[in-house]
């Protein structure tokens, strides 16, 4: 028993440095061939899905007829030092590599543009039509890397930067409007409602930030970093940290209305449906509880972590684990079914449209699933041409 257990440890530990040396936390400075991979997800509009690839594109891909277009890739900085010492521009390892900028958060669509943030630190905005660049903030200089996924409402792009600043833009010109400073990196991806940003940090806090200039609402503390993409609904703010805990906080006060422990980190994103959570964990589980009070409803065992945001199809929530598994759980009867196998590492959020779970995987390619039957179809390659 206790072999197994250690086993069981080790196995988790190696998974988690893995990942967090991927994309920098350790500070480790030089170390050869260790480079930022990427895992962002797709964005749909019209017939279109919008996702950035490890080359260091914005892709867009025509669901229909399966043509697709690519930005120039994105273009490395000059910094040295930071996250990865020697690195010349965070996108590749010591050697600077052949590897594109990595691409962790989501594009996200507005009107007639794209935006998209690079490990570089750099924010972009596309229009949707020819994926010509509108503008790039900073213009000159460099940020440190941007691991979180941006957000766009109310004229404004929102994004966390590992320097622990949140930083608000004109999503128009790009100009600069107000920034905050949290206590340390930050790699959450705010959400915002009724006109509170909220967003988490390595500082091991949940802010609520005014949208409109930055102003602390309120703070909430945890014992561990904040990665998850926070979910707002009904009055209530539902998070997870490094501490183990997932957290539900009353949005008018930042008090805390309940919380339920897990055996490990919460990464993934969550999701609500009727009036339950459905929250991944790295303890290979996904827990379902109850909105109002945190009770569990169920608990489902994938195999392997979980650290993809899911998606919801109809009645069910769509996960997968980190070796590749996919599972679908009824929410009607909380059962579980495995829908199909990937033949790749799973690390970002999945994403759906009419039917077809889309999955990207680090090896540039855009993976397929049936939402009804579970059939993989064809994959498509995100591989640029020139």
């Amino acid at each position: 028993m206790l072999l197994k257990q250690g086993k069981w440890r080790v196995g988790r530990i190696l998974f988690l440095a893995v990942m967090l040396i991927g994309i920098g936390l350790f500070g480790l400075g030089c170390v050869e061939g260790l480079q930022p991979i990427g895992w962002s997800g797709g964005a749909v509009s019209g017939d279109t899905m919008f996702v950035g690839s490890s080359e260091g594109r914005l892709v867009a891909i025509n669901l229909s007829d399966e043509s697709r277009q690519w930005t120039m890739p994105l273009k490395r900085t000059g910094q040295t030092g930071g996250l990865f010492g020697c690195a010349p521009a965070y996108g590749g390892g010591c050697g600077g590599g052949a590897s594109g900028v990595a691409i962790y958060g989501t594009p996200v669509i507005a009107g007639d543009l794209v935006y998209i943030g690079g490990h570089n630190g750099k924010v972009y905005a596309y229009t949707i039509e020819s994926l010509s660049m509108r503008w790039v903030y900073p213009r000159e200089g460099y940020f440190e890397p941007i691991v979180g996924g941006l957000v766009v409402a109310r004229g404004k792009v929102y994004f966390g930067n590992s320097d622990g600043n949140v930083y608000a833009l004109d999503a128009a010109t790009g100009d600069p409007l107000w920034e905050f400073e949290t206590g340390e990196k930050i790699w959450s991806t705010p959400a915002i409602s009724n006109g509170t940003l909220y967003i988490g940090s390595f500082d091991k806090k949940l802010y609520a930030l005014n949208a409109d200039d930055g102003s602390i609402v309120w703070e909430f503390p945890t014992e561990g970093s904040i990665i998850t993409t926070p979910l707002v609904s009904n009055g209530t703010v539902y998070f997870g940290s490094f501490d183990r805990h997932f957290y539900a906080v009353n949005i008018a006060d930042g008090s805390l209305k309940w919380k339920f422990m897990g055996e490990n980190w919460f990464w993934a994103q969550p999701v609500l449906y009727e009036n339950t959570i459905y929250a991944g964990c790295l303890d290979d589980k996904v827990y379902a509880l109850r909105a109002d009070n945190g009770n569990k409803v169920a608990e489902f065992n994938l195999g392997s972590p979980v650290s993809s945001s899911p998606v919801i199809f109809d009645s069910s929530i769509i996960f997968a684990s980190r070796e590749g598994m996919v599972y679908t759980i009824d929410t009607r009867n909380n059962s579980l079914r495995e829908l199909a196998t990937m033949e790749e590492k799973v690390y970002g959020p999945l994403s759906i449209s009419d039917e077809i779970v889309y999955i990207h995987t680090q090896d540039l390619t855009l993976h397929r699933i049936n939402a009804l039957n579970g059939a993989v179809l064809r994959s498509i390659s995100l591989k640029s041409q020139n």
